[in-house]
């Protein structure tokens, strides 16, 4: 039998392992930037020295590069915040506009899996329900990589879509919304208590893609928490007890969010309102027709080019988000 606490040793030891790894990682990727800089210093020089402006292409390319590691690890400096380094957990659930509100579910889900990908995270649904016709009308997943949370924690709150739909027989332009719940994926226990009364827990069959248990057993679970109104499912782990743990652990982090906002409503001395997922709500906009722009409503920053964006393109969203963060919020003159 193992020593008490074996297995919080354990964690413990990987998560400075992991912590280690990272610091590393960084100290390498400050070592080729300094690297880089100097190269583009003796270019200069070079090209002064031999008056030569075939070197000028040369200089901009390395500069660009440069630029573009820069940002990355300066944007990296801004994830300072006690959970950011973790996986993250991200909810998707369709709002007003019925079957085209599940397509955009459906293509916000794509690309959220698309910037994972890209990033070279890993992508794991916990729990998902398809629309009535057509896409999904709201999925649970994990993104599993480092500082998953840190990233994808700009993403919370309402997406609005603009666009003419494909399910709409007369051509017209229509509006959907989707809101989007990202937490942490705690894995240590957090010191907040949940009353056995203050909760329900129900069992269902699992559905949709899986393993062999799927849909033979009522593996799947449902835990609300009648204090908050709070509701979280898990059917995707190969046990109900093993849904029930990871059901639990998704309350609790939410509970904890949760806890942190009102902490910082108390301190602004304002009141926290839980939004609808509808008009006026929306923290980012996708036009479609009749032009192409995507605008997040808190930063102002924008781009034409949606197609990318819908592929993952997301970054400048969310390195916008930290940024505005880091300056502590500042209001975003409307348009």
């Amino acid at each position: 039998m193992e020593a008490p606490g074996f297995w919080d040793d354990i964690e413990g030891s990987q998560r400075k392992m992991k912590e280690l790894k990272s610091l590393k990682d960084d100290r390498t990727v400050y070592a080729e930037l300094e690297e880089k800089f100097e190269d583009i210093e003796t270019l200069i020089e070079m090209g002064e020295e031999e008056n030569d402006p075939e070197l000028v292409p040369e200089v901009e390319e390395a500069m660009r590069e440069f630029e573009e590691s820069f940002e990355k690890i300066r944007i990296k400096t801004l994830l300072s915040e006690q959970y950011d380094g973790d996986n993250a957990i991200v909810s998707l659930h369709a709002g007003a506009g019925g079957t085209e509100s599940c397509d955009w579910c459906q293509m916000l889900y794509r690309m959220y899996t698309r910037w994972a990908s890209d990033k070279g995270f890993s992508v794991e649904v916990l729990d998902s329900l398809d629309g009535d016709e057509a896409g999904i009308k709201s999925i649970t997943f994990q993104v599993n990589g480092e500082n998953a949370y840190g990233y994808l924690k700009s993403e919370h709150g309402v997406h609005r879509l603009v666009r003419i739909s494909p399910f709409n027989a007369a051509g017209k332009r229509q509006t959907s919304f989707v809101s989007c719940d990202v937490m942490p994926d705690i894995e240590e226990d957090i010191d907040i208590e949940v009353k056995d009364e203050d909760i329900r827990i129900d069992t269902y069959r699992s559905s949709g893609a899986g393993g062999q248990h799927i849909n033979k057993t009522s593996s799947a679970i449902r835990i609300t928490h009648f204090p908050t109104g709070i509701v979280v499912t898990c059917q995707n782990e190969r046990s109900q007890h093993m849904n029930k743990d990871k059901a639990m652990q998704m309350l609790k982090a939410k509970l904890y969010l949760l806890k942190q906002q009102e902490n910082a409503d108390m301190a602004a001395g304002i009141r926290g309102e839980v939004t609808e997922i509808g008009w006026g709500n929306q923290i980012r906009s996708y036009v479609m027709q009749p032009y192409t722009m995507v605008k997040d409503h808190r930063t102002g920053v924008e781009t034409g080019n949606v197609d990318a964006v819908m592929d993952g393109a997301i970054d400048i969203f969310i390195n916008g988000y930290l940024k505005w963060l880091s300056l502590g919020k500042p209001d975003v003159k409307a348009e």
